[in-house]
């Protein structure tokens, strides 16, 4: 069996068990009023062969004369690029005035030794340099206007854009600023990993805002009460910034709040919201906690599609007589661990290849006897042995899960639900989650509808979704999975059957 392209642009499979894989229309949702112009991935195991294509390259060997070395290391910079070697970390941070936005930065400049990007600084820069984007700059300045979007963003790619940037990872400070701002930013394809929101109550705000004292000499900002200055010397000379009055404080925060919120729109998926009221060393502990999840999820991608390359060198040279094939005595019931576990690895490999490589709705369907509820061996424990290993596997990785399970349908006669999936909310709830406590934390266990859809929720995992007579899932399925946006959403062996 061959693998369609189309799935994965930038991976292949390691898997010895056959994976037919494709995209096309979302055919779950047509029997809805309004069509959908979402794709699926869907996984279907069958007893075939596999060729691995999708990763492909052409290589060049070139000749150097040794005696033409030394020259051409003086001529030339050689980059080197390898799928192994983890991406730096890209990181926006936002705050209201005196939300301790630059303090943080500071400790996550010195913690992970991201390039600090700040507009204001690249602005300043940029003028005093004389730079073509600086001197245009500088006109709207002059003048008392605002610098126009595209002139900001342009200051922003180039920066990024730079060696040290990109070696490093970046952390973009107080920028995009509005919802324009931030959409110029999707329109070229550059996103954060995480975008982190400090959250501090208005009241606060404005005690710190207007107990801030400016050193007029060194430039340095104190407070009155949480960050006196050292000498009597120096409070002696200290003053008031003009926009530190009440009036103007009060004023800009509903400007940022009213930003802010436009902002969060685009940034759903990845936006961590943490409490900045609090010290500055608890904040920037949950900060780091957040960052590490992200470095973590990272390697772990490289290492998967480092993994890849190998295993389409060995693969692509590997004889049938050294194939592992497909488990033999599947009809013994129940199937071994050795033989769940085998399908598990598949699914999971699978999984996290599709959404690594970006998909965000995705269907996998595997039948074997004990996941097949057509034949009389169906075991629904296997089905949510399946389903935890999917959940822990990226929860892992520190996101969020939302296992679903789809309620009670209809009214009256008709109410009640599938019986392939009486129970299996209690046994999700019953199940063993790992001893550091997975579940409450990073897993949750909700149903299938827009409702579930949670702020803080990363991946989303429906267990067999099913329509049943006189009542359809397609609609709950399909405001859901609009609500989700973004986020991965995995069906597993859904049943949308249409009835008559």
């Amino acid at each position: 069996m061959s693998m369609s392209s189309s799935l994965l642009s930038s991976t292949t499979t390691t898997t010895t068990t056959a994976i037919h894989c494709n995209t096309s229309n979302a055919a779950f949702f047509s029997s809805s009023s309004s069509s959908s112009s979402s794709s699926f991935v869907s996984c279907q195991f069958h007893s075939t062969s596999i060729s691995f294509n999708s990763l492909t390259s052409s290589c060049r060997r070139i000749r150097i004369n040794p005696n033409h070395l030394k020259v051409l290391k003086k001529k030339l910079k050689v980059k080197c690029c390898s799928i192994g070697i983890v991406e730096p970390l890209k990181v926006m941070i936002s705050g209201a005035p005196a939300s301790g936005k630059g303090t943080q930065c500071e400790l996550i400049v010195k913690k992970f030794g991201l390039v600090h990007i700040s507009t204001g600084d690249l602005l300043r820069a940029e003028v005093s340099s004389g730079t073509e984007i600086g001197n245009k700059a500088k006109e709207y300045m002059d003048s008392g206007s605002l610098v126009p979007d595209e002139i900001v963003t342009a200051m922003v790619t180039t920066r990024i854009s730079g060696e040290d940037a990109k070696e490093k990872g970046w952390l973009l400070d107080g920028y995009p600023r509005s919802l324009e701002q931030a959409e110029s930013l999707e329109r070229i394809n550059l996103r954060p990993d995480i975008y982190i929101v400090l959250d501090v109550p208005d009241e606060i705000l404005i005690d710190r805002c207007i107990g801030r004292r400016l050193d007029p000499v060194t430039g340095k900002i104190y407070h009155l009460k949480n960050l006196p200055p050292e000498t009597e010397e120096i409070r002696a000379r200290l003053i008031t910034r003009s926009d530190d009055t009440k009036e103007k404080v009060k004023s800009r925060l509903e400007t940022f709040k009213n930003n802010a919120e436009a902002i969060s729109s685009t940034y759903m998926d990845i936006l961590k919201k943490i409490d900045g009221s609090r010290p500055k060393e608890v904040v920037f502990e949950e900060i780091v906690s957040f960052l590490l999840q992200v470095q973590k999820a990272k390697e772990k991608v490289s290492l998967l599609r480092k993994s890849v390359v190998k295993s389409n060198v060995k693969v692509s040279s590997m004889g049938q007589d050294n194939w592992r094939g497909i488990p033999t005595r599947l009809n013994n019931i129940p199937h071994s661990r050795e033989i769940r576990k085998y399908f598990y690895d598949d699914v999971l490999y699978a999984t996290q290849r599709a959404v690594a490589d970006g998909k965000t709705l995705l269907k996998v369907e595997i039948n074997i006897p004990e996941l097949n509820p057509e034949m009389d061996v169906y075991r629904i424990g296997t089905l949510m042995e399946l389903v935890r290993v999917l959940a822990l596997s990226f929860a892992d990785d520190g996101k969020r899960v939302k296992v679903c399970v789809q309620g009670s349908m209809g009214e009256g006669a008709l109410a009640g639900m599938p019986l392939q999936l009486a129970g299996t909310r209690k046994i999700l709830e019953f199940m063993d989650w790992g001893d550091y406590g997975a579940l409450g934390t990073f897993i949750a266990i909700g149903s299938i509808g827009s409702k579930e859809v949670d702020a803080q929720d990363d991946v989303f995992i429906l267990v067999a979704p099913q329509n049943a007579v006189g009542n359809c899932i397609i609609d709950d399925l399909k405001a859901m999975t609009d609500a989700a946006g973004t986020r991965p959403v995995v069906l597993i062996n859904p049943r949308l059957k249409l009835w008559d």
